[in-house]
């Protein structure tokens, strides 16, 4: 179990702030579990004589969630097709990616659009990394921002509302959810393992 003294420390100095930065974080280091930040707000927000309320926990971790969603988005649209195509043609052949791979996997994102990002950003392990592909395709801001607003804020209440509901045993969410997010990303790494070697076997017969 993660220690959460810091986490408490956070929340009880800077307030809202303090939840809207943590939850931020956990968008670019997924290593800070957002299933400990907002349960424990959630329940922060119960106590007698609280200063804080459970909407506004919400709404900022919410805000912190779709600010930290962005800084991945930028990246993937700043570097764009063209270039991960380059990049695939000179690299890719170590881990047997082309540059054909690079626009399929695209243009099944632009198949997919906001349902990807809806459902990627309620996902432990997937919600940073599917900004990733929604900047490489030019998904346009807005559309980004809406899906990934009510993706986040589907998560966020859930994780808010358990730590509220379930009070001092706030951290029996991350119990449940962590080993979830580890088999996804298990899933995920096994996968990707999975489809280089097929890529590879295909190459070695042509």
């Amino acid at each position: 179990m993660i220690d959460t003294d810091w986490i408490k420390q956070i929340i009880e100095s800077l307030g809202y702030w303090g939840i809207a930065f943590l939850m931020f974080l956990e968008n670019l280091f997924p290593p800070i579990p957002s299933e400990l930040i907002m349960p424990l707000a959630g329940y922060t927000s119960n106590l007698p004589g609280a200063k804080l309320n459970v909407i506004g926990v919400f709404f900022a971790g919410l805000l912190g969630s779709v600010l930290g969603a962005l800084v991945w988005y930028y990246p993937g649209k700043i570097l764009g097709e063209k270039r991960l195509r380059a990049w695939a043609d000179k690299y890719g052949k170590w881990l047997s990616i082309s540059s054909k791979d690079i626009t399929k996997a695209k243009r099944w994102f632009d198949q997919q659009g906001g349902k990807a990002v809806f459902i990627g950003r309620l996902v432990p392990g997937v919600r940073t990394l599917i900004s990733v592909p929604a900047g490489i395709s030019n998904m346009h801001l807005l559309p980004f921002l809406i899906y990934s607003t009510l993706g986040s804020a589907a998560w966020v209440g859930l994780l808010t509302y358990a730590g509220y509901a379930l009070g001092s045993q706030y951290e029996l969410v991350d119990k449940y959810l962590a080993p979830v997010s580890k088999i996804v990303l298990a899933v995920l790494v096994l996968a990707f393992v999975v489809w280089v070697m097929k890529r590879r076997r295909k190459n070695r017969r042509k």
